[in-house]
């Protein structure tokens, strides 16, 4: 099944997003750096893009850089004068995505900022909105993020949050994957949270069977 969901893939690339050479060398460079291949789809990345222009972002922020596939999709969004804050953990992946990012010709509108985000985050004031936000990192602290993307957003932020059906993987209410245990604490604190407007999908693809969070501030 795995072969023909990334025939699905390739078919709609090839049919709705065609060749990218900057997001083709960002892959080849992210391999020769050793980073893990575990970027967005090109399918996935151009819905990032379409979902914060339809949003009408003007400042957004990123949890979880890698190197820089989906930064370039939602770099691209934006307006001449927008930003982008992108939070990274490891320097080794943030100084790779910078070359991604330069080659692309977007880093003038990205700030990469390294270290465990949930310090970034805490570190930023409330003061200019963010209107989309879209988390892709450690999956045990996404309650804490979606927490600050509500404090550091406003009413009708958008929220995305990538891998949180891990193939069913959500259903274990026994498991020990602290990927999964924070998926599920993700679900409680949504299902809870009056700020928020919230749904999931599944997803099947090039990525496997997974899925992703939408959600709006009210």
């Amino acid at each position: 099944m795995g072969e023909r969901w990334q025939a699905v893939d390739d078919y709609i690339a090839g049919h709705l997003l065609g060749a990218d050479d900057a997001l083709a060398a960002t892959l080849a460079n992210n391999e020769k750096h050793g980073l893990p291949p575990i970027d967005v789809s090109p399918a996935q990345g151009k819905m990032l893009f379409l979902l914060a222009q339809m949003a009408g972002a003007r400042r957004i922020l990123e949890v979880g850089t890698l190197g820089g596939t989906s930064t370039i999709w939602l770099a691209r969004a934006l307006p001449e004068d927008g930003l982008l804050v992108t939070l990274e953990l490891e320097a080794h992946h943030a100084a790779v995505a910078r070359e991604n990012l330069e080659r692309a010709g977007v880093s003038a509108k990205v700030d990469i900022r390294t270290g465990p985000a949930a310090d970034s985050l805490a570190a930023m004031a409330a003061g200019d909105p963010f209107d989309f936000v879209f988390m892709d990192a450690d999956k045990q602290n996404n309650a804490l993020y979606v927490a600050e993307a509500i404090r550091l957003g406003r009413s009708g932020t958008t929220i995305i949050v990538d891998n949180v059906v891990r193939e069913g993987g959500v259903l274990d209410a026994e498991s020990r994957d602290e990927r999964i245990l924070g998926t599920r604490a993700l679900f409680d604190m949504l299902s809870a949270d009056p700020r928020l407007d919230s749904t999931a999908v599944q997803t099947v693809g090039a990525k496997g069977w997974d899925g992703f969070v939408l959600a709006r501030v009210r």
